[in-house]
């Protein structure tokens, strides 16, 4: 069975956690688009990681950990984190990396900077981890799968010329820069596919013998619905799709397996970058949130800014949700919100007068307001809880208002940063 945990929001809804968790019954992890730019917080028995590249399977060792084609594969940094999480007591776990993954090349992390410092302003707010060239690159079908570095020289420095010639135009009359250094390239490629050779192989294959197997393959999407690049808010968007539909291509299996789609949204909203957030707050208010919200704070796995946070927008979930082709809403960080006297919940847009329910395009939700329903708040700590019944009512009545408001099941609540601060529970949705 294929099960998909993926983002209702912006991203940074505890996904990784999730997956950690979801994988103690499973086989195969599979991280199936994106890159480096976001990263997965996990708190287990071995400490705290922030996973950027990893499956967040690589704490179970009878599991197999994937990195998908679809990927924008970071050779280096894959390396880092597989020494770093060895290095602090984790086994070496089970890994295998898509012969058809593209990799992230130097340049692509130069000219990814060199952009957002020309826009300035008006920046896209990248992590500057050469997201976007990559996927340029590849769609533009001048990127590198991981399989092409295996050849001779000369047909590697024949590709590099080819590349570095329309490069090069762009780093020295646009960015008044260095051009790309040809050769040091081809050493680049040398030195890096030998240490990943070991990790390679036919994906794809390996998922169908799985497959038939019966066994247990959950693909972990990085990011959430309001980042993709269709559906989401563009231009602020990221480059690959976090959609549980695009599982199926990134992964390398027929879309049909993919049985349960697990879709993760917190309990309050928060979103790093640019780009409309209709529930963000200022401020005192969203400084005390984000002091009290996520693992530690409301700061970026990957990058350690300040998260933008925000009230929760039913909104915008509902809209996540659908687009996901939810099965299951695991509700996550609950327990952040038990300092709040009051919790604000926005329960639909203000545009242009009207009242709407419906998530809008990107240049109508410019012009949107939050309309705010106000909950008492429980005052208490609730991590430990096991049972939703055994929350203070006050919790489960937030609980039970966001399920009614969005329509999709919440059966999953995290009440705590742990493996194990997990409540199951069954949705009070009338079927």
């Amino acid at each position: 069975m294929v099960k998909a945990v993926v983002g209702a929001n912006w991203g940074d809804e505890g996904k990784g956690k999730i997956t950690d968790t979801l994988a103690n019954e499973a086989d195969v992890v599979i991280r199936f688009q994106g890159g480096a730019n976001a990263g997965h917080t996990i708190v287990n028995e071995y400490g705290k990681f922030a996973l950027h590249t990893m499956p967040s399977g690589v704490f179970h060792q009878n599991i197999m950990n994937i990195i998908g084609n679809g990927m924008a594969f970071d050779i280096d940094k894959f390396l880092d984190e597989l020494s770093d999480i060895t290095s602090k007591g984790v086994p070496t776990p089970q890994l295998m990396v898509s012969d058809r993954v593209q990799v992230m090349m130097p340049y692509h992390v130069k000219f990814d900077s060199l952009e957002e410092a020309r826009l300035a302003g008006k920046s896209f707010g990248s992590t500057k981890s050469g997201i976007a060239p990559f996927y340029s690159d590849k769609f533009a079908k001048i990127g590198w799968q991981i399989n092409e570095f295996y050849q001779d020289d000369d047909v590697l420095m024949e590709k590099i010329d080819r590349i570095a010639d329309q490069k090069d135009v762009l780093l020295e009359n646009l960015y008044h820069t260095d051009p790309i250094d040809r050769k040091g390239l081809l050493q680049w490629i040398k030195e890096r596919r030998d240490k990943v050779k070991p990790y390679l192989g036919n994906v794809s294959l390996y998922l169908d013998g799985a497959i038939r197997e019966g066994k247990t393959i959950l693909l972990e999407g990085q990011l959430g619905t309001m980042k993709d690049p269709d559906h989401g808010i563009y231009p602020m968007v990221t480059s690959s799709s976090p959609l549980a539909g695009y599982g199926a291509i990134g992964a390398g299996i027929p879309p049909y397996e993919i049985r349960q789609i697990v879709v993760v949204s917190k309990a309050y909203s928060s979103a790093v970058g640019a780009g409309e957030f209709v529930s963000e707050i200022f401020g005192d208010e969203a400084t005390a949130l984000r002091n009290h919200g996520g693992d530690g704070g409301e700061y970026g796995a990957t990058t350690g800014r300040p998260r933008r946070v925000g009230w929760y927008d039913c909104v915008a979930s509902k809209y996540g949700c659908r687009l996901q082709g939810c099965t299951d809403v695991a509700f996550t960080v609950l327990d952040d919100l038990g300092y709040l006297d009051e919790i604000p919940v926005c329960v639909a847009y203000e545009l242009d007068g009207k009242e709407i329910t419906e998530f809008p395009v990107t240049k109508d939700l410019k012009r949107c307001k939050p309309v705010y329903k106000v909950f008492k708040g429980w005052k208490s700590d609730i991590r430990g809880i096991r049972r939703f019944e055994d929350l203070p009512q006050e919790a489960q009545d937030y609980v039970n208002f966001i399920e009614s408001q969005i329509g999709y099941p919440i059966t999953m609540v995290s009440n705590g940063p742990g493996r194990d601060d997990i409540i199951y529970r069954k949705s009070s949705l009338k079927k």
